[in-house]
């Protein structure tokens, strides 16, 4: 949705084409007049402006994928990851190795928050890049935790315990998006790139946005 949005140039604030505001902590549109004075910006550019705002909330984005990854998926998620963090957004993921601990890596080296949710019933077993591990003890079925966390989910790599989270994201409503290696799955949205996959996740997440 490019150009879908626009800020402000006097407050900041971010306003849709009928001139309803976002309010950035309630994730609500909000009654207001359109700016006089204001930059066009598309979903991420949005997000990206929104990312060093306190007055914002942390949206969860969950990122789901292969324990044994390839070189390439874990560069994938790793950079994935970073860009997550630059956009001031939590990453939700299994909190394991492979492509969990490279989202992680990436999104911690932006200052990102990181939040495992553990199939263990102890903490400790978090990769060391998860910065709030939830042990659960649920065993693989914190793979339904994870889908219903999430308000998008971000595929990387294929697995069984993947296509189970591909599944559940499916059934709770979550657009999923697939990338490097991700089952080709009716529902799954493909993206040919990190920025392709970024771009679809933050329209999903402004249209979660409802209207007050």
């Amino acid at each position: 949705m490019n150009g879908a949005y626009s800020v402000c140039i006097r407050t900041g604030g971010v306003h849709r084409p009928d001139g309803w505001k976002l309010d950035p902590w309630e994730w609500v549109w909000r009654p207001a007049k359109a700016p006089d004075a204001f930059e066009n910006r598309d979903a991420t550019g949005v997000l990206s402006h929104l990312a060093g705002d306190p007055g914002r909330r942390s949206l969860p984005v969950g990122v789901i994928g292969t324990r044994e990854a390839t070189p390439l998926q874990s560069e994938t998620a790793e950079a994935l990851g970073r860009r997550l963090g630059e956009l001031g957004l939590a990453v939700v993921c299994g909190g394991k190795g492979g492509v969990m601990a490279a989202v992680c890596k990436g999104a911690r080296s932006a200052g990102g928050l990181t939040v495992g949710i553990l199939p263990d019933a102890g903490w400790r077993a978090a990769n060391p890049y998860v910065a709030l591990p939830v042990a659960t003890g649920l065993g693989e079925a914190r793979n339904a935790v994870i889908a219903r966390a999430a308000l998008v989910l971000v595929a990387i790599g294929n697995s069984h315990g993947t296509m189970t989270e591909i599944a559940y994201g499916l059934h709770f409503g979550r657009r999923v998006i697939g990338l490097e290696g991700a089952p080709e799955l009716a529902g799954l949205d493909p993206a040919e790139s990190v920025e392709a996959a970024v771009a679809r996740l933050a329209d999903a997440l402004l249209a979660e946005a409802e209207a007050s």
